[in-house]
């Protein structure tokens, strides 16, 4: 035992395993831990009748249900098209590639309240898109659907920048040989690259989803906020801050962040089932 950790320390890359270790829990404590820790702890002013009463009532639920629901399909649509992007990007060299691949990181940089009030311009009813979709009786600003498109837009480098690499360190002899032994494209791709990209999708698929849950600037400005209808679960948060109530206000993040773990951790799960099906 205690060989087995000399040769550990010996063999780190960084000097001074200890510190570094030491640091890293001291940022982690600091940065994550102490502040979730203080929403429990500022429940703790309510009763248990009242949190109950507070996170259950209609207005709360529906807000669950519409962020939850959007976030969900939101990024199971982005791990289609994510795929079907990082495979272009790497996969075919066409003119303006460099181009494309530089407007896949513009959601990163640009500001959500800047991304919001572009997306209600685009899809309002006298925008680009929407004076042509609006007659055709397909409404999406100040509907759910602004919110769905809203976390589509924001979701999708997630998945792109996450499978991307994976796909450029893929040797293309794994294919060729999966030719030669007589295996169809469709073959191919199902039973020999999509299973070395599964993990690395549901990692993407994962982040997608929890930037999803967690937005704000760029929804509310498309969302049109209307409770029981188009009111996201953090704009009812910053609604009961502004009324002054604290403890309102953290007991439905708690149990946003309860649900966002219980979630994250089953997508881990598969993760881990899935890199343990492949022997990895």
């Amino acid at each position: 035992m205690f060989l087995s950790k000399t040769l550990l320390r010996r063999h780190t890359v960084l000097p001074g395993f200890d510190i570094a270790l030491g640091l890293t829990l001291f940022y982690l404590c600091l940065i994550v831990l102490i502040p979730l820790s203080a929403a429990f702890l500022r429940t703790t002013e309510l009763t248990w009748p009242q949190f109950v009463d507070t996170v259950t009532s209609p207005r709360v639920v529906a807000s669950y249900k519409l962020t939850f629901g959007a976030s969900l399909l939101a990024a199971l649509v982005n791990a289609f098209f994510g795929l079907l992007v990082a495979w272009v990007l790497v996969r075919y060299d066409f003119f303006g590639r460099r181009i494309v691949d530089a407007l896949v990181d513009l959601p990163f940089a640009l500001p959500t309240a800047v991304a919001g009030i572009t997306l209600t311009g685009l899809y309002a009813g006298n925008g680009w898109i929407g004076r042509w979709l609006e007659p055709l009786g397909l409404k999406v600003a100040f509907t759910p659907v602004g919110i769905f498109v809203a976390m589509t837009f924001i979701g999708l480098p997630f998945v792109v920048r996450t499978v991307q690499p994976i796909l450029e360190d893929m040797a293309s002899e794994l294919e060729e040989a999966a030719a030669t032994l007589g295996a169809s494209r469709w073959q191919s791709f199902t039973k020999v690259i999509f299973p070395i990209l599964l993990p690395a999708l549901l990692t993407g698929f994962a982040l997608a989803f929890a930037r999803a849950l967690g937005e704000y600037g760029s929804i509310i400005f498309i969302a049109g906020n209307m409770p029981m209808v188009s009111e996201i679960t953090p704009l009812l948060i910053i609604t009961k801050l502004e009324q002054y109530d604290y403890a309102g206000a953290t007991a439905i993040a708690v149990v946003m962040l309860v649900m966002s773990f219980i979630l994250l951790l089953a997508i881990n799960g598969l993760q881990a089932w899935t890199r343990k099906r492949q022997g990895k």
